[in-house]
């Protein structure tokens, strides 16, 4: 079983979204999912500390992919743990499916839709909050800007328009409150999901000059 200092090492690198405290908040939340679901807590733990191994950067050219490399990373670092066939691709499973965005894979199995769950609450409240504006910062974008009419009907921006923290809630983090399978999960994105709207809504008072 891979161990959490073993982990570590693969984010030594990472970026500050996306870093080795991201991975901790996920495995504890996956962990605490996994007890209340009867899920297979060894699967859980090890697609927890292995699903953005590989490429998860912000704007790096494999963030698009990284959910695929991840998962080819577990099944060298499983292997060599003499990990059999099944579980491995378990594993694999739950980490090609924890994506937002994903490619036709969803989660099959209590143990990805546990991963998924866990994941997903981490981009909402208060450490949602810091992620989505570090994400901006590293993007150089603003963290707030109105969005256009064109973009709050659509979600696609005007010509030039900035994608502020503002937009990535708009555009991401507003619907996955709907998107999670545990009961638990659902209950505890309901409670962050209102934090955000209320800083959003701050953010924009202050924005404007209004609070």
């Amino acid at each position: 079983m891979p161990t959490i200092e073993q982990a570590r090492t693969w984010y030594a690198s990472s970026d500050p979204v996306h870093d080795f405290e991201h991975i901790l908040r996920v495995y504890r939340m996956a962990d605490r999912l996994a007890i209340e679901e009867g899920a297979d807590l060894e699967i859980v733990h090890a697609a927890a500390l292995l699903h953005d191994a590989e490429g998860s950067a912000p704007g790096s050219e494999t963030r698009a992919s990284h959910h695929h490399r991840s998962a080819e990373f577990a099944r060298q670092i499983l292997t060599d743990e003499n990990w059999s066939e099944e579980r491995i691709l378990a594993v694999q499973h739950c980490i090609r499916a924890h994506r937002f965005r994903q490619d036709g894979e969803a989660p099959q199995t209590i143990e990805a839709k546990i991963i998924f769950d866990a994941d997903k609450l981490d981009v909402l409240g208060a450490i949602g909050a810091a992620r989505t504006l570090g994400y901006s910062a590293l993007n150089h974008q603003p963290f707030y800007f109105q969005p256009s009419q064109k973009f709050l009907d659509s979600g696609e921006k005007e010509p030039g328009e900035p994608h502020s923290s503002y937009h990535e809630y708009l555009f991401k983090l507003k619907k996955i409150k709907d998107l999670l399978f545990t009961q638990k999960a659902r209950a505890l994105a309901a409670e962050r999901d209102a934090f955000l709207i209320a800083f959003f809504q701050q953010l924009a008072a202050e924005q404007t000059g209004e609070k």
